[in-house]
């Protein structure tokens, strides 16, 4: 009762979260599409195209044909935003800024260990919960982990380093977050043996990303949303019991999410399609082993709208080997 009594008190006491965009380009307020998101090369079925919808937040790349259409499997987990400057030669001169007051936690200098290139991470502190901006793909950073930064404080340059990225495709790619563990290395240690992780805990594995495009429409829309009430709105799309202790980290971090839980019990956490926690129930029930308890109903395999979490049907739904391994984030081992 008290968790819930928090949630309440936090969404009417909440203030608004006053964001600048990362670069100058503001075209997600007006026109939108090309204008804004960077495109994607995309080869589908034999036909090349250069979408602009590949460069939003979500499912938007890597099409199959199924029983229900065409189905998007691979989750982009931010958006591209791509550049309004380059000099003679092409290069990309957009400055790269913060979006709102917060603290570097995070500058990774090598961009050859990950496929986000050159990446920034900075933490912000919103009624009392911390949420994390990555801003990748940079050619430069101008600042250091420790640092604090204001609203609209230049932090690098944009660039193109990382994975499949050349001049023309330049962009910044820009998400915000939740930090799902503080536990991360050793969790990496265990599910990728021998695999180094320089990032520590600011391993994009363990930031999950909200809708930050539509976060951003809809905060310029409405200067008065913050997450809890942004993520409130957006639609589950399964649930999953996991046994005690529970995910009482996730619930210590984002009380908001708690719906009547309390530390060391079962929970049943529900997910949205991306995979991100927005909501953690708790069960008097005893449960041995985490089960896929909910998912909305699909007519082509489920394990497509979740990154291959699930799989079944009904009575059949299940956790797939990849579900279990991300469930353990959370405490759900």
């Amino acid at each position: 009762m008290k968790l819930v009594l928090f949630f309440f008190l936090t969404m009417l006491t909440a203030r608004a979260i006053d964001l600048v965009m990362p670069t100058e380009n503001d075209a997600i307020y007006h026109s939108g599409g090309a204008d804004f998101y960077q495109y994607v090369q995309r080869n589908f079925e034999g036909a090349i195209s250069y979408p602009w919808q590949g460069g939003q937040y979500g499912f938007v790349r890597d099409p199959v044909r199924t029983s229900e259409g065409i189905i998007f499997k691979r989750m982009h987990e931010g958006v591209d935003i791509k550049p309004l400057h380059r000099d003679e030669k092409g290069r990309p001169q957009d400055l790269v800024r913060s979006v709102a007051d917060g603290v570097v936690m995070y500058v990774n200098e090598r961009p050859g260990a990950s496929n986000y290139g050159r990446y920034i991470v900075i933490r912000h502190d919103w009624d009392g919960c911390s949420y994390y901006s990555l801003y990748a793909h940079l050619n430069r950073a101008d600042v250091r982990a420790g640092d604090a930064v204001s609203h609209g404080q230049t932090i690098g340059l944009l660039g193109f380093t990382g994975d499949g990225i050349d001049i023309v495709r330049a962009h910044v790619h820009f998400e915000i977050n939740l930090l799902l563990t503080n536990n991360f290395d050793a969790w990496h240690s265990a599910h990728f043996k021998g695999e180094p992780n320089p990032h520590g805990i600011y391993n994009g594995i363990n930031l999950a990303g909200i809708d930050v495009g539509s976060f951003l429409i809809k905060s310029h829309q409405d200067n008065s949303l913050t997450i809890p009430a942004f993520l409130t709105k957006e639609d589950v799309f399964y649930r999953v019991k996991v046994p005690a202790p529970g995910p009482v980290e996730l619930a210590r971090r984002y009380p908001w999410m708690s719906q009547g839980y309390r530390s060391g019990q079962a929970a049943e956490i529900s997910f949205l399609r991306s995979g991100l926690p927005v909501k953690i129930t708790g069960l008097e029930q005893v449960i041995t082993v985490p089960v896929a308890s909910w998912a909305r109903p699909t007519t082509a395999p489920v394990g497509l709208y979740t990154k291959g979490y699930l799989q079944g049907s009904g009575k059949t739904l299940r956790l797939t080997s990849e579900g279990l391994k991300y469930l353990a984030l959370f405490g759900g081992n």
